[in-house]
């Protein structure tokens, strides 16, 4: 138990206010000075799509867009970051419908425990804009800060391949997220039920 006479061996640093733009929206937040940005997007801003994994800028897990370039958030000061425009995994979508690389993810099983997922998306995202129409080895390149492991990379080059074609084709990311029925629904005339299932 700490009396009130505990002082703490590390001094705390000053809070000061920050702003950025994160996902379109103006925020205004106060920070430590030390904070890293990882920990205000995570903690203060609520976007907890940004993983938290290695600390180190080893996985590419808590990739994020400042100005458009992916930055791994947990090697950036927020003071790095202050009045830039930030976009998480969250802001990739365009209202309710899916940003075309969260699509073909999803379709070519470019995740699957999807603890990575966000950093590649990020990386991916910022890809096929300065680049719609990569090769392989140039995906491989821009990903190959991003550690995954589960898939294997293939479904994910995959992935971003089928999203650059997306882009490539002009198809509007509307018409991939378009409301549709359960294409399995569960229910007693269900086919792939075992005789008896009371589901």
């Amino acid at each position: 138990m700490v009396d009130e006479n505990y002082v703490s061996m590390l001094p705390t640093s000053a809070s000061q206010s920050w702003s950025a733009k994160i996902n379109g929206q103006q925020q205004e937040l106060l920070v430590q000075s030390n904070a890293i940005l990882l920990d205000v997007l995570r903690d203060q801003a609520g976007t907890l799509g940004v993983k938290r994994g290695c600390d180190m800028g080893t996985c590419g897990c808590c990739a994020v867009l400042v100005n458009g370039q992916p930055r791994l958030s947990c090697l950036i000061l927020a003071e790095e970051a202050r009045g830039a425009m930030i976009t998480t995994v969250e802001g990739l979508a365009d209202t309710h419908h899916l940003h075309p690389v969260q699509t073909c993810f999803a379709k070519a099983g470019g995740s699957q425990c999807g603890f990575c997922t966000p950093g590649f998306l990020v990386v991916s995202s910022a890809l096929l804009e300065q680049n719609p129409n990569p090769t392989d080895e140039e995906i491989k390149c821009a990903i190959e800060g991003n550690l995954c492991r589960c898939t294997g990379y293939q479904p994910i080059v995959d992935s971003i391949r089928m999203a650059a074609e997306i882009k490539q084709n002009g198809n509007q990311t509307a018409n991939l997220t378009n409301p549709s029925s359960d294409p399995h629904p569960i229910g007693p005339d269900e086919p792939t039920l075992p005789p008896g299932d009371a589901r």
